[in-house]
């Protein structure tokens, strides 16, 4: 049985609230399972390809910025 993990992903967050999709994405980081970034990565691409240009322009900043912090402690 082949499950599409994107589908899977989007049916799962169908009928939720904004905590429960909150608490999801909290919970998946907390338990540092790589099993689980697939799923994350389904939703950053929601995210990506429902955001205008100003916003993937705010995500690619937040993500910049956190690599030269990361390269400045190093």
């Amino acid at each position: 049985m082949e499950i599409n993990i994107k589908d899977y992903i989007k049916s799962s967050f169908e009928n939720t609230t904004k905590e429960d999709i909150k608490e999801s994405i909290e919970e998946s980081i907390k338990k540092n399972d790589d099993i689980i970034l697939p799923g994350l990565g389904v939703l950053f691409e929601l995210l990506w390809n429902n955001s205008d240009n100003e916003m993937k322009q705010k995500i690619i900043d937040l993500l910049d910025d956190y690599f030269k912090q990361q390269k400045s402690i190093t």
